[in-house]
């Protein structure tokens, strides 16, 4: 699944049974037009062609709709980087590069969905859907993380938790200042993937990381 912006609020494709996926397709779009905290749940009712007390039959206030657009957003994520780590094969490293590069074409190609992610400021302990998709895409890089540090030597292995941090930190960092697929974007003499690899070679090696390529050859 995919979302994609299709412009104008007079026409949502709203029909009776379906009015949650018009709510989310609508705050979808408003995201992208005004970002995620640039819109209230009567405009969203409207911007979905139904009556501003219809939303209520499915989410208590604006949080909860956030809420759910956020938990759509990080299990295609998720699903995403699960593709992308393909079990670690051929080796870790290739597999790491590759889901960093899924990392950053998630963003690009699905900002309102990052967005709502990363953006809207919903607290995680109020909505224990949000925090289980959360912490599932999150699992995916620590569990990579982890099949990486196993490479090492045992004795210079830092903490698999640390480590998986410091990586979101920079791809996160990395996707929201330049590979986004929004106006917010920032510019850059180069692309964010070769941004990224160069980031993440340089903390790898200062790590002591084995040099996948290097293995290949020998």
């Amino acid at each position: 699944m995919s979302w994609s912006k299709k412009g104008g609020g007079e026409s949502r494709g709203y029909h009776h049974g379906n009015l949650k996926e018009a709510l989310i397709r609508a705050a979808l779009d408003l995201i992208a037009k005004k970002g995620a905290a640039g819109f209230t749940f009567a405009e969203a009712a409207r911007w979905a062609g139904v009556s501003p007390a219809a939303p209520y039959r499915h989410y208590r206030d604006r949080d909860e709709l956030l809420s759910d657009v956020a938990r759509r957003g990080f299990d295609l994520f998720q699903a995403a980087l699960v593709r992308a780590w393909d079990d670690g094969r051929p080796d870790p490293a290739t597999a790491f590069d590759r889901m960093g590069k899924a990392y950053l074409e998630f963003a690009r190609n699905e900002p309102a969905y990052y967005s709502a992610m990363f953006e809207a400021g919903v607290p995680l302990d109020g909505h224990p859907d949000l925090r289980q998709s959360s912490d599932a895409a999150f699992g995916v890089l620590r569990g990579a993380t982890e099949k990486l540090i196993a490479t090492m030597p045992a004795q210079n292995r830092p903490p698999v938790m640390m480590m998986a941090l410091h990586i979101w930190a920079l791809s996160h960092g990395i996707a929201s200042l330049f590979g986004r697929g929004d106006s917010a974007r920032r510019p850059l003499p180069m692309s964010a993937e070769e941004l990224l690899e160069a980031g993440t070679l340089l903390y790898l090696r200062g790590l002591g990381v084995p040099d996948s390529s290097k293995t290949t050859r020998s």
